[in-house]
């Protein structure tokens, strides 16, 4: 099976930066597409930004020029399947659970997505 642990989430001031983690375990095949989503109360859950195998990435217009989303691409078995969210000039609308969210092959499930259980992004003064 998949797991998909994420940390890094907390409280911050507004204009100020965290950066969440996502790493992915398991029997993996393969990874075509890891990515970041939120879902703020009474709110519909939204794609943040997603990197898709190749490298091509995509990112909601409201977090353009302050989110940057960044995969590992080292030989590093403990981290080549981890991918990070670098969070700058965070604003309190930016306040969410933020879910990691990977589109994984494996020999018993085939290619499906998996999520995170959510990490809580707080931006208050």
């Amino acid at each position: 099976q998949v797991q998909l642990v994420e940390s890094g989430g907390g409280l911050v001031q507004p204009g100020g930066s965290l950066r969440l983690t996502c790493a992915a375990s398991g029997s993996i095949i393969g990874i075509y597409a890891m990515g970041w989503y939120r879902q703020a109360p009474g709110k519909q859950r939204e794609l943040v930004a997603v990197i898709v195998s190749g490298g091509r990435l995509n990112y909601t217009d409201s977090v353009k020029g302050r989110f940057t989303i960044s995969k590992d691409n080292t030989k590093n078995t403990s981290t080549k399947n981890t991918v990070y969210l670098q969070m700058d000039s965070l604003k309190p609308e930016d306040t969410a659970v933020y879910y990691c969210n990977a589109q994984i092959r494996t020999v018993v499930s085939g290619k499906r997505h998996y999520w995170g259980q959510g990490t809580q992004v707080t931006v208050s003064s």
